[in-house]
C-alpha cells in the first residue's frame, strides 16, 4: 500500500497543519500493516524568519519517506504566499516524475487550496483515490483579508475554480471544523468526516500547576501563534493593554505579517506593558504556558471566521488556565458549551474585553473530560483508519 501525503508545512515547522500531519503520518506508519510505504512531500521550515531550525531534505525511515522542498518565507503579502506555493507545486510534480512514483492513495492537507489542488491534479493523473483534509475555507476568508479590489477581481474566478476542481476530485472530505459542514455540502463529496484538531501528546504529560512567575505583581495574559491579518490582535492588544496597564501584562510569542502593527500601535498609545518573544519550540512554549495566568485567543471580525475553529483553542484547554477569547460564531458556540472557566467578549472591542475580565474570578479548572474527548491520539487513530480505508478500496478494485 503506497501513500502520499502532501502537506505544505510538516515537522520540525511550528504549524497547526504540521503538528496534526506529523502526528497523521506516525499513526499511519504504525497502522499500515507491513507492506505500507509513505511519501510525505513538504517543505524546509519556512513559516517564521525568526524561528531558524535544521531539516533534512530528503531523509528515509523504515516505510517512510520525507522530501523537503526549499520555498521562500512567506510571514506578509499575498504575493510571498503565491512564489513559495508555487515553488512547492512544481517542486512537488518534479519529484514524483524523476523517482517514477505511484500510489494507490493522495492525501492532500490544505488551508489556502492549493495544496489540496496538486493533490487533486496528482491523483487525477494516477487514476487513485483523493482523501482531502481541508483546515479553512479559503475563498470566504480572501473576500475578507484582501483589500485590493483589483487583486480581488483577479483572485476569485481563479480561486473559486480551484475549490471546484479540488472539492469535485476528491474522494473523502475531512473538515477540522464542523462549521465547514454547510459550505462544503454543496460539493457532494461521497464520503465527509470531522476530525478536528486535537490535544497532543506534549500537553497531556506536562504540568500547568506551577506558580505564575507574575511581573511586577501583574498577571499575565498569553497569546502565541501566527500575528497575522487573522487574529488582528493589532485592533485590541495595545488598546486593551494601555488601559489594563496596572494589573496586567501581554506576552505575544510568535511572528507574522502585523506584527509591526501592533508595536506600532503600541508606541502611539505609550503602551510599556506588552512582551514580544520570537517564535519558540514547543519545549519552551509548554513553560511560558506554565508561567501564565490567561490565555489569550483572537479572531479578526470578518465574516469568513464564523465557521472556524481555531487549533490554538485544544492546547490553551489543556492547561486549564482560564482562556480569554474574542471570537464568534461556531468558535464561540464550541468554546461555550466545550470549555468552562473561558471569559468570551467582542472582537476587536476592548472595552467589552476589560469588562468581561474585571467580572471574573479566577481560578484554574479541571479539564479532563475535554481532554480526553480531544486527545489527538484518538482523534487522528480514527482518522487514519479512515485514510487506510479508503487506500485498500483503491488496490481492491484494481
Amino acid at each position: 500500500m503506497k501513500i502520499l501525503v502532501l502537506s505544505f508545512c510538516y515537522e520540525p515547522d511550528l504549524t497547526a497543519g504540521s503538528f496534526k500531519n506529523s502526528a497523521l503520518v506516525k499513526k499511519l506508519v504504525q497502522l499500515g500493516g507491513e507492506n505500507l510505504q509513505i511519501d510525505v512531500i513538504t517543505t524546509l521550515p519556512n513559516k517564521f524568519r525568526s524561528y531558524d531550525v535544521e531539516a533534512k531534505p530528503f531523509e528515509e525511515q523504515e516505510k517512510l519517506r520525507i522530501w523537503r522542498i526549499e520555498v521562500p518565507a512567506h510571514e506578509t503579502g499575498f504575493m510571498d504566499r503565491i512564489w513559495s506555493y508555487k515553488s512547492y507545486y512544481f517542486g512537488a510534480q518534479k519529484i514524483i516524475r524523476e523517482n517514477n512514483l505511484d500510489y494507490d492513495l493522495v492525501y492532500a492537507s490544505t488551508s489556502r487550496l492549493f495544496t489540496g489542488y496538486l493533490g487533486a491534479r496528482i491523483a487525477n493523473k494516477k487514476k487513485t483515490h483523493f482523501y482531502l483534509d481541508v483546515r479553512d475555507i479559503f475563498a470566504d476568508t480572501i473576500k475578507d483579508v484582501i483589500d485590493n479590489p483589483v487583486i480581488k477581481i483577479i483572485a476569485m474566478p481563479i480561486i473559486k475554480m480551484v475549490e471546484k476542481y479540488t472539492l469535485s476530485s476528491a474522494d473523502h472530505l475531512n473538515i477540522v471544523s464542523g462549521g465547514f459542514k454547510s459550505y462544503f455540502e454543496k460539493y457532494s463529496v461521497p464520503e465527509m468526516s470531522v476530525f478536528t484538531n486535537g490535544i497532543d501528546e506534549e500537553f497531556l504529560n506536562y504540568s500547568f500547576d506551577k506558580k505564575p512567575n507574575n511581573k511586577n505583581g501583574r498577571k499575565i495574559i498569553t497569546y502565541a501563534g501566527n500575528i497575522g491579518e487573522g487574529q488582528g490582535l493589532e485592533k485590541i492588544i495595545p488598546q486593551a493593554a494601555k488601559e489594563l496597564e496596572d494589573h496586567f501584562q501581554f506576552r505575544l510569542i510568535g511572528g507574522g505579517g502585523t506584527k509591526h502593527k501592533i508595536i506600532e500601535k503600541s508606541d502611539d498609545l505609550g503602551v510599556t506593558n506588552i512582551e514580544f518573544i520570537d517564535p519558540v519550540g514547543r519545549d519552551v512554549l509548554l513553560d511560558y504556558y506554565r508561567q501564565t495566568d490567561y490565555l489569550f485567543l483572537h479572531l479578526n471580525n470578518y465574516q469568513a471566521f464564523e465557521k472556524v475553529l481555531p487549533s490554538k483553542v485544544f492546547e490553551y484547554a489543556a492547561t486549564g488556565k482560564p482562556i480569554i477569547a474574542g471570537v464568534s460564531g461556531y468558535s464561540k458556540k464550541f468554546i461555550s458549551e466545550e470549555i468552562d472557566n473561558a471569559i468570551l467578549f467582542n472582537q476587536c472591542d476592548h472595552v467589552d474585553l476589560i469588562n468581561q475580565l474585571n467580572q471574573h474570578t479566577f481560578k484554574v479548572s479541571d479539564r479532563s473530560g475535554f481532554i480526553s474527548k480531544f486527545n489527538r491520539g484518538h482523534v487522528i487513530t480514527e482518522m487514519a483508519h479512515s485514510v487506510i480505508h479508503l487506500a485498500k478500496s483503491t488496490i481492491e478494485t484494481e
